[in-house]
């Protein structure tokens, strides 16, 4: 049985069997992820969003092998239609951070000016450390592209990495990473950083770094952190729209 066959004829992009393998492949390894997370109170290895990760990989690697094909043939012929339907989705949710802002916009009209430059100035900080840490550990320039716009929510982080020469799944398990290790550790670094008092701090911090999975720890700590983290979430990835490129460019990466 060759893997056409398994699948039917749904390599015809007028059938749906495809795109119904990827949307399934995804929400499977999900909600065992979730069940992981809850059975082991909340151990931050088995975050859902990492689990899906690590276990879709490992599975379309697994059904590549038992079909005979390569990796990244199966993935782009078998996952990617399914795959890009869930992707689609990412925008909408990502614009649904406007609510929480909306509810605590009196914090946002109080600090726009302190929010927006510390932000700005965080970001442009914090690329020149990818770079150069990159560097450091002997990366090439098309995965250096792929490191700098990490500090954006995947949906936007990933276009910004195909432009900029990167690969954008790299740019997306980085992410992940990024979000995985700041839900796991928020607490602790609020203590480290005295950030129990000011919830404009956390909540900035904890959007620019952990995106929505960090907004999402933001608002379990309340209404002030989740405007913040919703807000660093959007201005953190219109400035990485706009100054990723040119710095890739200045750097040499494409």
């Amino acid at each position: 049985m060759t893997w056409v066959n398994f699948f039917g004829n749904a390599l015809d992009p007028k059938v749906g069997g495809i795109a119904f393998f990827g949307i399934f492949l995804s929400l499977a390894v999900f909600l065992i992820g979730q069940y992981l997370f809850k059975i082991s109170n909340g151990f931050f290895l088995f975050q859902p969003l990492f689990v899906g990760m690590v276990l879709g990989i490992f599975i379309l690697w697994l059904m590549a092998k038992w079909f005979g094909v390569s990796l990244p043939t199966f993935y782009m012929s078998a996952y990617k239609p399914g795959g890009d339907i869930l992707f689609w989705f990412l925008n909408p949710a990502t614009i649904a951070f406007a609510i929480p802002l909306y509810r605590r916009n009196d914090v946002v009209k109080k600090f726009w000016l302190e929010i927006v430059l510390s932000l700005i100035v965080g970001m442009i900080i914090s690329l020149f450390v990818i770079y150069y840490v990159s560097k450091i550990f002997g990366l090439n320039n098309q995965m250096i592209a792929s490191m700098l716009p990490q500090a954006a929510t995947t949906a936007i982080a990933m276009p910004i990495s195909g432009a900029t020469g990167g690969i954008p799944a790299v740019t997306a398990m980085a992410c992940i990473l990024n979000a995985v290790l700041i839900y796991a550790l928020a607490d602790v670094l609020i203590k480290v950083f005295r950030l129990n008092s000011d919830p404009v701090g956390a909540g900035l911090g904890l959007g620019t770094a952990g995106h929505t999975v960090g907004s999402a720890k933001a608002v379990q700590l309340g209404s002030v952190q989740g405007a913040m983290a919703s807000i660093a979430v959007v201005v953190i990835s219109i400035v990485v729209d706009i100054v990723v490129p040119p710095f890739a460019h200045m750097m040499g990466l494409f």
